[in-house]
């Protein structure tokens, strides 16, 4: 496993943490035995940095997180995420940014995860309720508090970013970065590269597109919350069904899967760009890991850069399913 620093003056961390959205049961059912097997499998294999959130199974990911790392939590970090609720895919997500919601927040997670402090807490920035610097200043009372060690930003935008990083230093920005997903914006690229802001990239395979394993819309089961996500409707998975081939086909000359393909090309963009890739799967968790040692020749990261279309149609941004 290959490590980086999270921010400028953040901890050192793995270069590709665990996301746990897989571990929801948005994309299936979980087993909690098997999920605890899991997440400690990611820690002996060298993976410090778990991400997930408050919001996942109504806070169950958080609690299962919290057993399975319990007495070496000194050795890792763990981000999460508050102010954020949802019903169930179809439903709408509810932000409330406002100080007050966000310690309670930070409260019940320090409880479930049953930590003493949390590593990395972000501050989603969709639909603020206040302004981020009354937001970002309570965190930073969290900070002094021993509560947070760091605090990082959902979904910002640069001008965001920027007027948060005014009020408290910003170890990590968390965005949907992948070769499949919607475009990224350079500005903030570049605005989270001056400030020394590292990229959490969650997401990272296209919610498992990018492995290669859903091809149709039938592939998936009924409750599986990709079904109501628009990048999966039938007529997209066909548009895509080309660059999808390509992929593979690059994959197959280098002996890679496709996933462990666009992890590695995401770890070539930045240094400081983390995939946060998610699995039920021991199997796809060993393979994941293993994109941390795969070196891509220049000629090859060309290659797939803008390989599938630069930006899903503007209703895509909008899906009912969270895209944190």
């Amino acid at each position: 496993m290959r490590y980086t620093r999270l921010g400028r003056t953040g901890p050192v961390i793995s270069a590709i943490g665990l996301g746990s959205m897989a571990l929801s049961g948005a994309y299936g059912h979980v087993d909690a035995t098997e999920a605890s097997r899991l997440v400690r499998r990611a820690l002996d294999a060298g993976v410090t940095f778990f991400d997930t959130a408050d919001f996942y199974a109504a806070g169950e990911v958080e609690r299962l997180v919290g057993r399975a790392v319990a007495g070496r939590s000194a050795e890792i970090v763990v981000a999460t995420r508050g102010g954020v609720r949802v019903r169930g895919p179809k439903e709408p997500v509810e932000f409330d940014d406002r100080p007050g919601c966000l310690e309670r927040a930070c409260e019940s997670s320090l409880r479930r995860l049953g930590i003493d402090h949390i590593g990395l807490y972000y501050l989603q920035c969709r639909g603020s309720h206040v302004p981020i610097e009354d937001s970002v200043a309570r965190l930073a009372e969290l900070v002094r508090a021993g509560k947070i060690r760091h605090i990082g930003l959902s979904n910002a935008t640069p001008e965001q970013l920027r007027r948060a990083c005014a009020v408290h230093p910003i170890a990590a920005l968390a965005i949907e970065y992948s070769l499949w997903g919607t475009c990224i914006d350079a500005s903030l690229l570049a605005t989270a590269r001056e400030l020394g802001v590292s990229i959490v990239a969650v997401r990272p395979l296209g919610r498992g597109f990018l492995t290669g394993r859903i091809r149709t819309h039938d592939r998936l089961a009924p409750g599986d919350w990709r079904r109501s996500d628009p990048r999966f409707r039938p007529e997209r998975l066909r548009l895509h069904a080309g660059p999808l081939q390509r992929l593979e086909t690059v994959a197959a000359r280098l002996d890679l899967g496709t996933g462990r393909l666009a992890l590695a090309w995401l770890l070539t963009r930045d240094e400081h760009i983390v995939p946060v890739p998610s699995t039920r799967d021991q199997v796809h968790l060993e393979m994941n890991i293993a994109a941390s040692a795969v070196e891509l020749p220049p000629e090859v990261r060309e290659r797939l850069t803008g390989l599938f279309p630069g930006r899903f149609p503007a209703e895509l941004a909008h899906s009912p399913v969270p895209l944190i």
